[in-house]
């Protein structure tokens, strides 16, 4: 059981050092994309919220 921990611990730190790891630009770029995105689908969705809101009370008023 200990021999079986041990080996899987060797092949993580294997596995780790292969990886690619991304610059510190790379992901200050990737995390600004990220949030612009997330801020225009927060605006759309509020904009089709309030719509159908609208919608809804102009129908059943």
């Amino acid at each position: 059981m200990f021999e079986r921990l041990v080996k899987f611990i060797r092949e993580v730190r294997n596995e780790m050092r292969r990886v690619s790891w991304p610059s510190r630009d790379e992901v200050r770029e990737s995390t600004t994309v990220v949030i612009v995105i997330v801020l225009i689908l927060a605006v759309f969705i509020g904009l089709v919220d309030r719509a159908l809101s609208f919608l809804i009370s102009l129908v059943f008023g």
